[in-house]
């Protein structure tokens, strides 16, 4: 079947004025992105709200250093394909270069083969950027189990056994959560958590000493390194965020106006706003 010339420059003329905010509002984000991350680069110091949990990070390495103990590390019990994982690993490039500074045992069982593999990298070129390339071991980074509880049990044990000073549980978490929390406190250890599962955060806050909350996961690898590429888009995706949060406040106005008026401008507005953020569908 054809389709009439007419027909198809009007589909797409509309189909510009329906995305053309949409793209508007793209090419801001990014722009502020770039912006963040060139001026992170000129060495502008770039403000970034202080995360509790990350500050501790030292106390609790160094607590392990002069106890002469480990530090534990789990980034979850998701695989790489998870976002939280990619964070949990992230922030263990940073807390292992501060491990590898000062001489600390870095412990790390994963409950995924491929996630093993991604940390052990990881670490090694943290130990690497810390001159202490000798001091990396393999076996302190070792693949478990899939199954939840089987690989729970195994951490655990390794902390009633190994009894290490600092616990970090960064990354996907389940049912699992208050079952290392709570041995983790039994044994006296400093517990940082950090996840992005509403239902498990309860937990973490109870019996963990610092909690990241959401978000805070994943800002906090920008947090520790201070690499300007991710504190600049750190700082990009901040304009987002304002820019969703105005808009939510302005369709709110617009909608409960709406509710006391027929049609006229109010309307026209609330229309303007379905279209934007339900991209034209209706």
């Amino acid at each position: 079947m054809g389709v009439d010339d007419d027909t198809l420059e009007g589909a797409i003329d509309g189909l510009m004025r329906e995305r053309g905010w949409t793209l508007l509002i793209l090419l801001v984000v990014c722009g502020s992105i770039v912006w963040y991350i060139a001026r992170a680069h000129a060495g502008e110091e770039l403000y970034v709200r202080k995360i509790a949990g990350m500050d501790a990070v030292t106390e609790a390495v160094g607590r392990a250093t002069e106890m002469g103990a480990p530090v534990l590390y789990i980034s979850g019990i998701q695989d790489m394909d998870n976002v939280q994982t990619v964070a949990g690993i992230t922030i263990l490039g940073s807390i292992a270069k501060m491990v590898a500074s000062y001489e600390t045992q870095l412990l790390m069982p994963t409950s995924r083969s491929l996630v093993m593999s991604t940390a052990r990298e990881t670490v090694k070129e943290a130990y690497l950027s810390a001159g202490r390339p000798d001091a990396y071991r393999d076996d302190s980074i070792y693949y478990v189990t899939d199954e939840q509880f089987g690989f729970v049990a195994h951490v655990d044990g390794l902390m009633l056994r190994k009894k290490p000073a600092a616990c970090f549980y960064l990354g996907a978490f389940f049912a699992e959560s208050l079952i290392l929390a709570e041995t983790g406190n039994s044994i006296g250890a400093i517990q940082v958590a950090g996840t992005a599962m509403p239902t498990q955060l309860p937990f973490f806050v109870a019996a963990c000493d610092y909690t990241l909350i959401g978000e805070e996961l994943f800002a906090a690898s920008a947090y520790l390194s201070q690499d300007e590429k991710m504190l600049g888009s750190l700082k990009g995706q901040d304009v987002g965020k304002l820019i969703a949060m105005v808009m939510i406040g302005v369709g709110t106005v617009f909608a409960t106006l709406g509710a006391f008026t027929d049609g006229g401008p109010i309307q026209a507005v609330n229309d303007f706003l379905h279209k934007l953020f339900a991209g034209g569908t209706s």
